[in-house]
């Protein structure tokens, strides 16, 4: 029996299911974000898997969600790639030794994750107290405004 054969999409169908454009595909192909241009002989269609639909998806979340610039989102794409790797290491029933150096190995990409993550939080938590404020200096506002009743 023969395995299924994986389905695979191009770039325009890519694009509108993650809901950009395709420049934005190939502009994250050339970053090295997303695979695709170095398996592709020149003049054939991008062809896509599912892996990495779910892989751009990602990178789209994380920029938008984290206001990540290109660089910070390369440097999250990279340190997930290694920490699939140490996964994938791990899943192969390393000795005790070896697992406590795929731990320290893991460790310092999450706490650089965990960074960028928290860094984006306190802004958006001042950015928040900003328009509290804002809206209660309006409410204030309009308490002392002397309306006809």
């Amino acid at each position: 029996m023969t395995p299924a054969k994986e389905a695979t999409f191009r770039i325009g169908e890519v694009a509108e299911r993650v809901g950009v454009t395709t420049r934005t595909i190939r502009y994250y192909e050339e970053l090295g974000l997303l695979g695709g241009e170095a398996s592709r002989a020149k003049g054939e269609h991008r062809l896509y898997r599912e892996s990495d639909v779910d892989r751009l998806q990602e990178l789209i979340r994380l920029r938008d969600l984290l206001g990540l610039s290109l660089d910070e989102l390369i440097a999250l794409a990279e340190a997930e790639e290694v920490r699939a790797g140490l996964r994938d290491q791990w899943e192969s029933d390393p000795s005790d030794l070896e697992r406590a150096a795929i731990l320290e190995a893991a460790i310092p990409l999450v706490e650089r994750q965990l960074e960028l993550v928290s860094a984006r939080q306190e802004k958006l938590t001042e950015f928040a107290a900003e328009l509290e404020a804002r809206l209660r200096s309006l409410h204030e506002r309009r308490a002392n405004l002397s309306l006809p009743g």
